[in-house]
């Protein structure tokens, strides 16, 4: 499968969607253990992002991926909007002049973003992020290629991976961002950002291999 343009268009209307329909959950969950806005800050910046996909039409991927991390990094409150536009730059980066990928070049893109993201957080797996999400999901969309599997099999594996992830922050005790200073308190509470991040991975696997879902 080659991932278009107008795929990545495609994917970003459903991140956008999934964001919006996912606004409350976001809220309440920041509520527990930081500031009550990261579903009002996505929602914003995404909605953002929507309005200008139109424009966006017959743009190769980096050019699409740098104007949402834009978008992002001027739009979204707090550190949502420093990280999330991270992870969007670096994956322009990794798709400069390219008009499609393959399955190895989304792979590559996803793992340079998610890469960028460890790098400006100073973040690593089991403190309480967005990495809790997407480290497990780049490694397993790895994995599952490397194996042979097929793309719409390795992208819900990913899926699946992130979900995981999302779900194991639960018990964490918080090193970095806002909830940190909750300290101890901050166990027992699924992390915002994780769960925003597994909507993005989610809404790959959706846009690109629809009809086989979670159980697949």
């Amino acid at each position: 499968m080659a991932i278009t343009s107008d795929d990545i268009i495609v994917w970003l209307r459903g991140c956008a969607a999934a964001i919006a329909a996912h606004k409350d959950e976001l809220t309440r969950l920041d509520a527990d253990i930081g500031d009550a806005d990261h579903g009002a800050n996505m929602d914003r910046g995404f909605q953002a992002v929507a309005g200008k996909l139109a424009g966006m039409a017959g743009q190769d991927i980096a050019a699409i991926l740098k104007a949402v991390a834009m978008t992002l990094i001027s739009s979204v409150g707090g550190a949502s909007g420093p990280l999330y536009g991270t992870l969007f730059l670096q994956m322009a980066g990794a798709t400069t002049g390219k008009v499609d990928l393959n399955p190895a070049g989304w792979e590559a893109a996803l793992r340079a973003g998610v890469d960028g993201v460890a790098k400006r957080g100073k973040a690593r797996r089991g403190e309480k992020t967005m990495l809790d999400s997407l480290l497990p999901a780049v490694e397993a969309l790895s994995a599952a290629l490397a194996s042979g599997a097929a793309f719409g099999e390795a992208l819900w594996r990913c899926e699946r991976a992130a979900h995981q992830g999302m779900l194991d922050t639960i018990p964490l005790v918080a090193t970095k961002g806002r909830a940190s200073y909750l300290g101890e308190r901050s166990a027992g509470h699924q992390d915002p950002g994780a769960t925003s991040a597994h909507l993005l991975v989610q809404a790959a696997a959706e846009a690109w291999a629809p009809g086989r879902e979670r159980a697949s």
